[in-house]
C-alpha cells in the first residue's frame, strides 16, 4: 500500500515562499517519477512538476517556471517543491504523486496512480 503524505502548505503573501514536502512509503521510492499537481476551485488539476526517479531530470509548467523548484532525497523518500516569488493565482491545493510503473517519465495526470491528501497553498495579494 502505497501512501503519499504532504505538509508544508499555508498561507502567505504575494512574493512570499513556502516548501512542501512529501513523505512517501509502500515501495522504492527511488524507482519512481514524482509529481506535484495543483487544483484551483472549479479547475482541474494541472501539472506543476515533475521529477524523474535518479533526480536528475525536471520539467516544470511554464506557469511556474523560474519560480517552483522541484527535488528529491531518495534516501528519506521524500519529494519536495521549493515556491519562491508566489502569486495569488498559484493558490490551489497540492498534491504529490507517484508514477503507476517504475523508471517511467511521465507529465500526464492519468500516469500518476497514487496521490496524496493534498496541502492547501493560499497567496492573498
Amino acid at each position: 500500500q502505497v501512501q503519499l503524505v504532504e505538509s508544508g502548505g499555508g498561507l502567505v503573501q504575494a512574493g512570499g515562499s513556502l516548501r512542501l514536502s512529501c513523505a512517501t512509503s509502500g515501495r522504492i521510492f527511488s524507482t519512481y517519477t514524482m509529481g506535484w499537481f495543483r487544483q484551483a476551485p472549479g479547475k482541474e488539476r494541472e501539472f506543476v512538476a515533475v521529477i524523474s526517479w535518479s533526480g536528475g531530470s525536471t520539467y516544470y509548467a511554464d506557469s511556474v517556471k523560474g519560480r517552483f523548484t522541484i527535488s528529491r532525497d531518495n534516501a528519506k523518500n521524500t519529494v519536495y517543491l521549493q515556491m519562491n516569488s508566489l502569486k495569488p493565482e498559484d493558490t490551489a491545493t497540492y498534491y504529490c504523486a507517484q508514477n503507476k510503473y517504475d523508471h517511467i517519465w511521465s507529465l500526464s495526470v492519468a500516469d500518476f496512480g497514487s496521490w496524496g491528501q493534498g496541502t492547501q497553498v493560499t497567496v492573498s495579494s
